[in-house]
């Protein structure tokens, strides 16, 4: 990473999202959603060779974006969040991008198909998509292979989940379902900077409620102690309950060095306000991510703020980041990075580029030294 403002002469690249925005994204979207996803997973993977001389182009190199949280340096803030490369087919290629971060997965330890199509959706109305995908992943084994030995410029997260075995699988054990987290964590945590335990996925029936059980939250981080690697371990938790349930969630993470965060997943269903008409999405299985997201997961992000030991713990924010102005929101809320991943779809590849470039005036507006100082800043 180079330092000071150097990166901030390289030519704008606004020329790219103008291209995006014109050309790319009207052809994308008369291709069926998930087809769209798939082609743009291919052409990273493609772009994979030229990776390293594309990152100059959308890199902000500013020292005063950087962070460290729980020993990891981040560059800047705004990292690609779970659920764009499910399997870490284009890592170095979205790496190049600007993000501070890149987060795969989510990764089980068994190769998934994920549910029955149709299964992603668009609601250009809402800037949304409704995600129903089901964790499909080519599961812990082939990720390991995939990214072992990699170099990136930035952290890279590994988000883990329980296998969805689909319909009509056999019910599994607690012990079953707690050991298929550790058995990925010990194949996925050599190659990674942190994990991401996902603790509740919107789109599998099995993956919503297990967790919301203390005593299966608890076995599950006390199996996590008992290994004998350490990696910052961070929670992706269910945004419903309110503080009763965040409450709970920082109760059994207490005893845990390991935890070092926290996260809140897309509450399953369809929130209030959609500009989107009803009888266009009232058939769509699956969650809403992108802006209508953004009310409930920012109101968590404020409560688990105020509640958890802030020398301890850290907070990723998602929900509706599409501009400089969202991220500082939830950075001012409390989040010490955020994470986006509708916004790509609809902005595209030159997105991360200008929210950094923004959060730069923004700290420079406020007086800041640092984003760092920015966290929380509006819940003193």
């Amino acid at each position: 990473m180079g330092r000071g403002r150097a990166s901030l002469r390289i030519p704008h690249v606004g020329w790219i999202m103008g291209i995006y925005s014109t050309i790319v994204r009207p052809l994308a979207f008369r291709l069926d959603p998930e087809n769209a996803h798939i082609v743009a997973i291919r052409t990273g993977a493609k772009l994979t060779p030229i990776a390293y001389a594309l990152r100059p182009f959308f890199a902000v190199s500013d020292p005063r974006l950087a962070a460290t949280i729980a020993g990891i340096g981040f560059p800047n803030p705004v990292g690609l969040a779970a659920g764009f490369d499910k399997s870490g087919e284009a890592i170095e290629t979205l790496a190049a991008l600007g993000f501070g971060s890149v987060e795969i997965g989510s990764v089980s330890i068994d190769p998934s198909g994920g549910n029955p199509y149709p299964r992603l959706f668009r609601l250009p109305e809402d800037r949304a998509i409704v995600v129903h995908y089901g964790l499909p992943n080519l599961g812990a084994h082939a990720v390991a292979t995939r990214i072992g030995g990699l170099k990136l410029p930035v952290p890279l997260g590994v988000n883990l989940v329980k296998t969805n075995r689909g319909i009509g699988a056999r019910p599994e054990s607690a012990d079953e379902i707690i050991a298929e987290y550790v058995d990925a964590a010990h194949l996925l945590a050599p190659h990674a900077d942190y994990l991401m335990l996902n603790l509740s996925c919107p789109n599998t029936e099995d993956g919503r409620d297990f967790f919301a059980d203390q005593a299966h939250l608890d076995a599950c981080l006390s199996a996590f102690a008992n290994v004998t690697w350490r990696l910052p371990i961070f929670l992706k938790v269910s945004p419903l309950g309110g503080i009763p349930t965040i409450e709970r969630v920082l109760m059994a993470a207490a005893p845990h060095d390991f935890i070092k965060g926290f996260m809140f997943n897309l509450p399953p269903g369809k929130p209030a306000g959609l500009r989107t008409p009803e009888k266009v999405w009232h058939d769509m299985p699956g969650a809403v991510s992108g802006p209508p997201a953004a009310p409930l997961l920012d109101q968590c992000l404020r409560e688990c703020y105020r509640r958890m030991d802030r020398n301890r713990y850290a907070l990723f924010a998602s929900g509706g980041i599409s501009t400089a102005d969202d991220a500082y929101t939830k950075i001012r809320a409390g989040a010490s990075l955020v994470q986006l991943l509708t916004a790509l779809i609809y902005e595209g590849p030159g997105v991360a580029r200008r929210i950094t470039r923004e959060l730069v005036r923004l700290i420079e507006r406020d007086g800041l030294k640092s984003i760092a100082d920015a966290v929380g800043a509006d819940m003193r």
